[in-house]
């Protein structure tokens, strides 16, 4: 809404296409609140990211999703695009390819770690393979100094009010997350 998650996937595209033969593509998922209702909420325009349909999910040899955090968990926006993935999951096209996620919070309490928690059972029903980063981050997992987003699970940031930026610290995370699982992503295809 406030174009936070999409500087995060900025990074996350970054680190992905980082990686020798990775081609990263960002998408967004449809708006569902009416421009009355985001005109109020004080939301920017769009980007020009192309808005995602359901197919292009099995085109992918890997997939990271980002969104913001509503009381602890995805937004309604991008659980509505999952809950349009049913002829995906019926057919199983997304079991076995590597997934990632990142979000957006509010506040320090907002979510950084029940958002991915319950994100995960979006990607279990589909059979897709969870990667979190885990502490793959090094250094940057144990920052004490400066207020981060993220966790083991997948990048993050705080948005506040929606006013704040996300630091170089959370955008470096970013960027590590998408070199990570394009990287995994990378290996799982040349296995197969």
């Amino acid at each position: 809404m406030y174009g936070h998650v999409e500087k995060l996937a900025e990074e996350i595209k970054k680190g992905a296409a980082s990686i020798e033969g990775v081609e990263a593509k960002l998408w967004q998922v449809p708006e569902t609140l009416p421009a009355e209702v985001l005109g109020k909420m004080g939301a920017p325009p769009k980007s020009d990211v192309p808005e995602i349909t359901p197919s292009k999910l099995a085109e992918a040899d890997g997939l990271i999703f980002g969104f913001p955090t509503r009381f602890g968990m995805m937004a309604a926006q991008f659980k509505a695009f999952l809950d349009s993935t049913g002829g995906l999951w019926r057919t199983q096209q997304l079991a076995g390819k590597p997934a990632g996620i990142f979000y957006s919070t509010g506040s320090q309490g907002g979510g950084q770690e029940t958002t991915p928690l319950t994100a995960i059972t979006q990607l279990a029903h589909h059979g897709m393979i969870f990667v979190p980063i885990g502490y793959t981050f090094g250094a940057g997992m144990f920052e004490m100094e400066q207020v981060k987003g993220g966790s083991p699970y997948g990048a993050g940031t705080f948005a506040g009010d929606g006013s704040r930026v996300p630091t170089e610290l959370e955008l470096a995370q970013a960027f590590h997350q998408g070199k990570y699982l394009a990287t995994i992503a990378k290996k799982l295809k040349a296995a197969a």
